[in-house]
């Protein structure tokens, strides 16, 4: 695998990574993992699909690249805590979080249960939390690292579904900020991502029917779903150096979806 050394030398724990396997829809932490790793990054996949997440695992590194899986559910603080100090007692370091795991609920206010609520809370607030949280003593060994939230632009505006959805992806996006401004004096940079429509693991069920495949695409103006790698390469950006001024910022990747 010919690395162009975006990540060089940088260790790098991402969450929701199974779906990244060749020939297989990928999902945005698959996608991310692969590319990381083409760049010289070690990576440490994780998920709760295990089968998916060792095989994608497997891929990369036979590819060249330096990668392994870890079972981690994002709501469990002991799944946390053991994976990152596994990552850290193995390679040494940790420099990069990319919490991405997530969920869809796609209810409206009043078919939403409460289950489903604390669920979408969970996954997509309490799980950036807690990574948050235990990565932070790592990465100021080193004397900084990058945190990067994949929130939704339906973290941003509202849509006829998806109330838990929204709320827990908005929460995302504000602790996001928070953190960013408490850990900056500590070259901690963290900041989020807003995918629009994108064709990924998680869509492919709703996004392939063909009246809610036209409603989406009739919303975004570049006339086509996005797809995990150029969602992968906006959080490849926000990992490297190149961001390294880039703190509290939302990245929004829509295909011109929230600029009308």
């Amino acid at each position: 695998m010919t690395s162009l050394g975006r990540l060089a030398g940088k260790v790098a724990v991402i969450t929701g990574a199974s779906s990244g396997a060749d020939g297989s829809l990928m999902g945005f932490g698959g996608a991310a993992a692969r590319l990381f790793s083409q760049e010289g990054c070690t990576v440490v996949l994780t998920d709760i699909k295990d089968a998916e997440g060792t095989q994608t695992a497997k891929q990369i590194a036979d590819l060249g690249g330096t990668a392994i899986y870890r079972h981690l559910d994002v709501t469990s603080e002991e799944d946390w805590v053991d994976v990152l100090k596994e990552t850290a007692d193995t390679f040494k370091k940790i420099d990069i979080l990319v919490n991405n795991a997530g969920s869809s609920a796609r209810y409206t206010i009043e078919e939403t249960t409460l289950d489903v609520w604390q669920e979408q809370m969970d996954i997509h607030a309490k799980g950036v939390f807690l990574g948050t949280k235990h990565v932070i003593s790592y990465l100021r060994k080193n004397g900084g690292g990058s945190i990067i939230n994949i929130s939704s632009i339906y973290g941003m505006i509202g849509s006829p579904s998806s109330t838990a959805y929204h709320v827990a992806k908005g929460a995302s996006r504000l602790f996001t900020k928070s953190a960013a401004i408490q850990y900056a004096s500590e070259n901690i940079r963290v900041n989020s991502i807003h995918p629009g429509f994108a064709f990924t693991p998680l869509t492919e069920v709703n996004y392939s029917k063909p009246d809610l495949q036209q409603w989406v695409l009739d919303r975004i103006p570049l006339g086509r779903m996005g797809s995990a790698m150029e969602i992968a390469h906006g959080i490849l950006y926000l990992a490297s150096d190149e961001a390294s001024f880039v703190t509290g910022s939302e990245l929004v990747i829509d295909g011109g979806t929230t600029a009308q």
